[in-house]
């Protein structure tokens, strides 16, 4: 059976993931900040040795199985705190750095904490939750400073782990994917003028992820598509 691994299982996409991975037969490894009563569940904190020992027992309890897909569904719009900036005197550091934690720094971690486990694959693919954006390309109307530098940020992360991962996991794609406007507590506060047709459903969004994946060459670069299959603009 193949294996998959959702980091961020708790959250609306990471969960709907969970449920089409097990729904193809699938042995779902699931990673959160939340405690389920599941033997295959990992509790992490959001610092270096807890991921790094999570990791670690992830590869021992995977052993030499094959990982098919692993989903970075992990990620910050807003907060009790954090609001997603309209103008330059909104801007915070302390918001500022806490979105760039979670949306950039939290990434790369987990891939560089399951780097030994990606080495020994063959035909992986490693989809992380990005967003059009973070496009520099596609920004048109401003606003949301921190949440735009922040994916902006991790796809040149991607990129950049994309070209070394070319030499040392080379059975593994790296795709960066933006899922478009989803139904869940990320999208909540902004959907009031996201046309009907527009706002997807966490299932349909997994679905096409996992979709969207499965159709992306092993060719040692980075993807960075969207819920359709299309190339983003960088």
């Amino acid at each position: 059976m193949h294996q998959a691994i959702v980091i961020g299982s708790n959250g609306g996409i990471g969960a709907a993931c969970v449920q089409q991975l097990k729904s193809t037969q699938h042995q779902v490894w699931t990673l959160s900040r939340s405690n389920q009563a599941s033997d295959h569940h990992r509790v992490f904190r959001d610092d270096e040795v807890s991921i790094h020992r999570v990791a670690k027992n992830l590869v021992n309890s995977i052993d030499d199985k094959p990982v098919r897909h692993l989903i970075i569904a992990t990620g910050v719009l807003h907060t009790e705190t954090i609001k997603p900036e309209k103008r330059l005197e909104d801007l915070c550091s302390a918001s500022t750095q806490a979105v760039f934690a979670a949306n950039t720094w939290l990434p790369l971690a987990w891939l560089q904490a399951l780097l030994p486990l990606l080495q020994k694959q063959a035909d992986c693919r490693v989809s992380v939750l990005s967003a059009r954006v973070g496009s520099i390309g596609d920004n048109r109307l401003g606003g949301w400073y921190s949440y735009r530098a922040s994916k902006a940020a991790l796809n040149m992360m991607l990129q950049t782990a994309a070209i070394e991962l070319a030499r040392r996991a080379k059975g593994v794609k790296l795709i960066a994917f933006h899922p478009g406007t989803t139904d869940t507590r990320l999208s909540e506060p902004f959907q009031a003028n996201v046309p009907e047709h527009k706002l997807f459903s966490p299932s349909f969004v997994a679905g096409r992820l996992l979709e969207v994946a499965q159709q992306q060459r092993l060719d040692g670069t980075l993807s960075f598509v969207d819920w359709n299959g299309q190339t983003v603009d960088w």
